[in-house]
């Protein structure tokens, strides 16, 4: 049977590898288990991630496009699980647990609701199918990790309940100073991190500065969603990068790794020994429809079978990790361990910097159109004429 066309009850009846007996410890998400004694718990938690497949029998992506994703949706699918799982711990938390059969929590309902494919759902894979078609990819069309990234960045503007800041780290470097001006947007780092903007500034069609916050919001930061994506070879991965890789996996942040093999996406959730676990979307299942209490059947948005794993090795080269920092203190202490995994053994996935060099400024950290990018504006953001700028267009 093709893997793309298997249905929810074969897979979840069907002959399914068992989790290895192993001493090795298990990591999922930022947290350590023995597949010793603690079998049920690695279960659990598994289950309890959100798992999205591919579709069938949905509306129409864009009133007269497709109505099933079966054979080009699988990095969308993927795309839909890291950002779930960043929705999932910023409104529910990490240790969160799904209740099969139970009448569910409000926060996980609109948070399944956000993915629910129907044009109108924030996170729909109609939304994320026209919103690609801005980054150069059709409707129908395979997503690499970058896209999908790019497009989740652009999604998550609309959603206000969750109020998400999603950076997206190009050229395999994260900027500290980016990230800080992203998710405390109304503090004025030009004069000083602790510096109130006296102004609010529009962003994304809303107020962003201190007097459209209430003195809470305005204490902490936006959370995080940090999206990193990376080529880690050339057409298989670098075993110097694998114990990095790893250590990914091992940090309270870490919302897993999106990508898998030419033209087959995975979600990539945590390690056992040299194996990858992952969440295969790989899978064509009937949409859903909510009930008029807005509860649905729920079932289906969950793996409840032993997840799926791989050799390290087999990884395609091209990927997108992702991490979640609810809080300012998470990102610095994510800071320190990127710096602490750095000197270990391996190559670093990526370069963490605290500032872009005052030479190589981009529209994006401006906040910058092209039509602003003259050099009296540019003269007026570093308080000096006579700096030389180079200017790189995105």
């Amino acid at each position: 049977m093709d893997a793309a066309t298997l249905t929810y009850d074969s897979l979840r009846f069907g002959e399914i590898e068992d989790f290895p007996e192993t001493s090795e410890p298990v990591w999922i998400l930022g947290k350590q288990f023995s597949a010793l004694t603690e079998k049920d718990e690695i279960l659990a938690d598994v289950t309890s991630r959100l798992w999205f497949t591919y579709r069938k029998n949905f509306q129409p992506i864009g009133g007269t496009g497709p109505t099933s994703d079966t054979g080009w949706g699988c990095m969308l699918r993927c795309g839909q699980m890291i950002l779930g799982q960043a929705l999932i711990c910023r409104h529910l938390g990490r240790d969160w647990r799904w209740s099969p059969g139970q009448r569910q929590r409000a926060e996980y309902i609109s948070i399944l609701n956000a993915f629910i494919d129907k044009k109108d759902s924030y996170y729909s894979i109609h939304q994320i199918a026209q919103m690609g078609v801005g980054e150069g990819k059709s409707i129908g069309q395979w997503y690499g990790p970058n896209t999908v990234a790019q497009v989740l960045k652009k999604l998550a503007v609309f959603d206000s309940w969750s109020r998400l800041a999603v950076h997206v780290a190009m050229d395999n470097t994260v900027v500290i100073e980016e990230i800080k001006r992203l998710c405390m947007p109304w503090l004025d780092f030009d004069r000083g991190a602790c510096a109130v903007s006296e102004e609010p500034r529009e962003m994304n069609g809303d107020l962003e500065g201190a007097c459209a916050l209430t003195g809470e919001e305005t204490a902490l930061w936006k959370p995080l969603v940090l999206l990193i994506p990376l080529r880690l070879g050339l057409s298989d991965i670098n075993e110097a990068y694998i114990e990095p890789l790893k250590q990914c996996f091992m940090m309270p942040q870490s919302l897993g790794v999106i990508g898998g093999k030419p033209n087959s996406a995975h979600f990539f959730i945590g390690f056992v020994g040299d194996e990858l676990i992952y969440l295969d979307p790989h899978t064509t299942q009937p949409a859903v429809d909510p009930t008029e209490d807005g509860q649905f059947p729920d079932d289906s948005y969950h793996c409840q079978h032993p997840p799926c794993r791989m050799h390290i090795c087999e990884l395609d080269p091209s990927i997108a990790a992702g991490f979640f920092c609810q809080t300012e203190d998470d990102f610095d202490e994510w800071c320190a361990q990127i710096r602490k995994v750095s000197n270990c053994r391996g190559l670093p996935m990526f370069e963490l910097v605290d500032s872009q060099p005052s030479h190589l400024i981009t529209a994006d950290v401006l906040n910058l159109t092209p039509d602003f990018l003259d050099s009296d504006r540019l003269a007026r953001f570093f308080d000096s004429e006579d700096e030389e700028f180079e200017i790189l267009s995105l």
